[in-house]
């Protein structure tokens, strides 16, 4: 049997995210080297990363002899001095660009010409610490998740002067651990935080406007349309002053791009202290850790016989006929004769669909057609809509125990809005050539735990779909943020898959 023998690692930096890199090399069979400037700060991170592998091997999760190896191959280095036979080094200090950099020349006077050194860094460039080194080609990000040992994915950063070899040699180091290596170019918020942008923007921008509640677009997100979390439970959990500062940041990186711009939500918000679960308070309150979530208002009383027109057009025509008849409502041959309108329009809002339609906006209401129907429902109002068809419409649609959340009028209520603006920031990763297509799919399936990749999203709902909704939408508000990608532009026009590379590359 031939025994692998794998290369030394080192990791500069003993916190959280430093010994979570110490367990998920040394799980893998590499001989690691903690090192911290902190006196006793290895020590004790390789005595918990230690406990850990101890309490894995009680619940059956790690054997005996995997136990024992990864402990045997852990160690706490004195110096600096100490990492000079490491191959690797990966450095989780804190995230200031003067420590990173002094460290950096400092493991140049000590490791060997082709050891590559390695940043964690999430919110600095590559090339600004590559920048203090005499040999930048072996200066790459390797840019790890929390927790680490369980986040299967890991962003391998090439800057500007960053080796091929050195990508090529993290990228199976990576592979080593298990872990799926995404490689992305050194640009703001590298390819998982680039990514995740539209969740959280789109979400603020769609309650700035009064559309919706946090709490409302949060359970559309989850319910309606497959998401874990919604952006404002993600935002209490990574903590507000954190998101905020991200979403400045990589705005400002990206010269101010309107498709990033932050909300002015945010800021009055941080100054008062409401971080989200770690203060008690963000966009909910906590008891004991637990959010407190308004309940759903309980549905109207169909309010007496109702006459139902529904939309020749409309995606769901024959579902939704059946759904109101079951419920006790008639359709009726003409929009005229009805007391409830309902109508699908994509990418547009119900008041100017309404209007196209020669419809009495006071009595139409609008269904998203995004989920289908078996999903939650979203019922959008016009600017007029009277109490009497929203009411009707709440109770026929609700009438299955199916849950319905109710908005106001938004081009392409929050589904919609929401995906497309996801699916066109992946599309400008791509056409950026940032990474490649099937690295945006692994990273935002594993790196944000979104039910689909954003490009096999958007095959899914249809490239020509999500360009309608987008264009709606900056019809609508006359907003750049959602001008849509070349490259999405280009495939929907020629009718192929959003996956599909570009022909040079």
């Amino acid at each position: 049997m031939t025994v692998q023998i794998f290369p030394a690692i080192g990791v500069v930096g003993a916190g959280t995210m430093g010994r979570g890199i110490l367990q998920l090399f040394a799980q893998a069979g590499f001989p690691v080297l903690a090192f911290d400037a902190a006196p006793g700060a290895a020590a004790a991170a390789v005595q918990a990363v230690t406990a850990t592998f101890d309490l894995l091997h009680g619940k059956g999760r790690l054997t005996r002899a995997a136990r024992d190896r990864a402990v045997a191959g852990l160690a706490a280095a004195d110096d600096l001095a100490a990492l000079s036979p490491c191959a690797v080094v990966v450095e989780a200090v804190v995230e200031d660009l003067a420590v990173k950099r002094d460290l950096f020349r400092a493991l140049e006077g000590v490791v060997a010409d082709d050891t590559i050194l390695a940043t964690n860094t999430s919110s600095l460039t590559v090339a600004e610490i590559a920048a203090a080194c005499t040999r930048p080609e072996r200066v790459a990000g390797l840019h790890f998740f929390n927790p680490v040992p369980l986040m299967k994915v890991v962003e391998v950063i090439a800057a500007v002067r960053t080796g091929a070899a050195a990508v090529e040699r993290l990228r199976a180091l990576v592979a080593a651990t298990g872990h799926r290596a995404v490689v992305a170019a050194d640009q703001p918020g590298f390819l998982v935080n680039h990514a995740g942008r539209g969740l959280y923007t789109e979400g603020l921008r769609i309650v700035e406007e009064g559309v919706a509640t946090p709490a409302a677009v949060d359970r559309i997100l989850r319910e309606a349309a497959g998401f874990r979390m919604g952006p404002f439970e993600l935002m209490d959990l990574t903590g507000l002053d954190v998101s905020g500062k991200v979403m400045t940041s990589i705005y400002d990186q990206f010269q101010q791009d309107p498709r990033y711009r932050p909300s002015s939500l945010v800021p009055p918000r941080v100054a008062a202290g409401l971080y989200g679960r770690k203060s008690g308070e963000g966009w909910y309150r906590y008891d004991g850790g637990t959010a407190r979530v308004p309940e759903p208002a309980p549905l109207p009383p169909l309010p007496g016989p109702v006459a139902v027109w529904i939309d020749p057009a409309a995606a769901d025509h024959g579902a939704l006929a059946a759904l109101v008849e079951a419920a006790g409502a008639r359709i009726a041959e003409r929009a005229a004769a009805a007391d409830l309108q309902l109508i699908q329009p994509w990418g547009g809002e119900a008041t100017a669909a309404a209007l196209a339609l020669g419809l009495d906006a006071a009595r139409c209401v609008a269904v998203d057609p995004l989920p289908g129907l078996d999903r939650h429902r979203t019922l959008m109002l016009t600017a007029v809509t009277g109490a009497g068809a929203r009411d009707a419409a709440q109770a026929l649609l609700g009438a299955d125990g199916t849950g319905v959340t109710v908005i106001n009028d938004s081009p392409g209520f929050v589904s919609q809005r929401v995906l497309a603006a996801i699916v066109n920031i992946a599309c400008a990763i791509a056409g950026r050539g940032i990474a490649a297509v099937a690295d945006i799919e692994d990273a935002v399936k594993l790196g944000l735990g979104y039910p689909a990749g954003p490009l096999a999203w958007g095959d899914r709902i249809g490239a020509g779909r999500i360009l309608d909704i987008l264009r709606g939408m900056q019809a609508a508000t006359g907003d750049p943020r959602y001008r849509p990608s070349p490259w999405l532009v280009r495939r929907a026009a020629l009718g192929l898959s959003l996956l599909t590379p570009e022909a040079a590359r």
